[in-house]
């Protein structure tokens, strides 16, 4: 029996065994930078630890009773597919207090949990819920749904592919779809005002020139810490398939009265395509629509400040356009609910052109616009990759709050394994 094989099954015993590990087969350990605040990571599993099914847990080195439940996923390919081997690591590492600098964390097997996992459940051959335990989470809806109270001429009445209701952590739906304002937005969804195509040009933002079509699962996981959901879309002109979609959703569990839910895009050209947001505006790509009533009442949080409505329109005096952000946060009173509550919307640091340009409106919606308002052309079979994180939490955030769950969003990319 070779030395390596040896080393590897040691390794791999020690693990399912929960004990620790011996000097000739130390375990990689997950180094997470010290963060005054919950880290909601996704972090690949290096090839030498094992990956195979069960319940784990984080436990940090020097502190034996700070464990934090984890969870093994597939990966996502370049191409926006499902991994075929590798697997990622997801958790929520809570903050502890005197940390400094860096943690150190090893993975073992941990008792599985008897209730309160994730679930997918088919409300109806159109939308799937995800359930945290028996709290609903939010709908993915992959079939077409129809605004019946939308005249039955107008482009705007049935739409496909796309994330609502979204509840907040007092039970409140935060989300709005068909509003009377703008029958086209409609809670998460992802769609731009100019698509070029063979020298036409198409609006998929408030009509159904460009129809998204569900083709496949990619993914369905849940488990302790998260569900991932994993789908395949065509955009389709006419009956001909232009793009291939991929848009994976990972729901973390609730912590610090926040939940985080990671959206990963991948838009892959069958032909040449061009996107352009709306000119002077910027809106056009990933759009949040809050269910804001009455219609002044949202707050609206950037790294610029807090603003409230001014004015007498339905456009805010505050409201911004075309405004490079790294995130933006709006909060309302949803009715039944005891207090304000709302979501941010974060963008990385490593998104195309960051920060993007922003579109802000206090009745409900928020827009990262990007490519922007300058038109931009993707060659055919090269992929095309944006990610996002929602922030959900249960109260009004402060800007000096939310920039710190920000900052966490952006060190949990520097979590690795050593």
């Amino acid at each position: 029996m070779s030395v390596p094989f040896c080393r590897a099954a040691t390794y791999v015993l020690t693990l399912l065994l929960g004990l620790p590990a011996t000097v000739d087969a130390k375990p990689p350990e997950l180094v997470v930078p010290a963060k005054g605040v919950t880290l909601s990571v996704a972090a690949p599993l290096p090839e030498s630890i094992d990956r195979g099914p069960g319940s784990y847990k984080l436990v940090e080195v020097g502190a034996k009773d700070v464990e934090a439940p984890a969870q093994l996923i597939s990966a996502i390919a370049d191409d926006g597919a499902a991994g075929k081997e590798a697997r990622v690591l997801i958790a929520n590492i809570p903050p502890r207090k005197g940390a400094k600098d860096e943690r150190r964390f090893q993975l073992q097997v941990a008792k599985p949990l008897k209730k309160g996992e994730f679930e997918f459940k088919d409300i109806d051959d159109k939308s799937l819920k995800i359930l945290d335990g028996d709290t609903p989470v939010m709908v993915y809806n992959h079939g077409t749904i129809t605004g019946e109270h939308v005249p039955e001429k107008d482009r705007r009445r049935n739409r496909a592919c796309y994330i609502h209701p979204v509840w907040g952590l007092n039970g409140e739906v935060l989300t709005d779809d068909f509003p009377k304002d703008h029958f086209h937005h409609h809670g998460i969804f992802w769609s731009w005002p100019h698509v070029g195509v063979d020298g036409k040009e198409y609006d998929m933002w408030s009509s159904d020139a460009v129809k998204l079509k569900f083709e496949r699962w990619l993914c369905r996981e849940a488990g302790p810490v998260a569900a991932v959901l994993g789908v395949e879309n065509a955009w389709l002109i006419g009956d001909k398939k232009v793009v291939t979609e991929r848009v994976w959703m990972r729901t973390y569990k609730v912590a610090e009265d926040a939940r985080a839910i990671d959206l990963d895009f991948t838009w892959i050209p069958e032909k040449p395509i061009s996107l352009r947001g709306a000119g002077g505006k910027s809106y056009g790509g990933l759009t949040v629509r809050l269910n804001v009533l009455p219609r002044r009442d949202a707050i609206i949080t950037t790294e610029r400040g807090a603003g409230k409505h001014e004015g007498k329109g339905s456009v805010s005096k505050t409201d911004l356009s075309n405004t490079p952000l790294a995130w933006a946060d709006i909060t309302t009173v949803i009715p039944g609910c005891p207090q304000r509550s709302g979501l941010a919307v974060f963008v990385p640091k490593d998104h195309p052109d960051y920060p993007p340009t922003w579109l802000t409106r206090h009745y409900g919606p928020l827009c990262v616009g990007w490519p922007g308002v300058k038109t931009r052309t993707f060659e055919p079979g090269k992929p095309i990759r944006l990610s996002y994180r929602i922030l959900i939490h249960k109260k009004e955030m402060s800007p000096e709050e939310l920039k710190k769950a920000y900052d966490g969003y952006v060190t949990s990319a520097d979590v690795a394994w050593k």
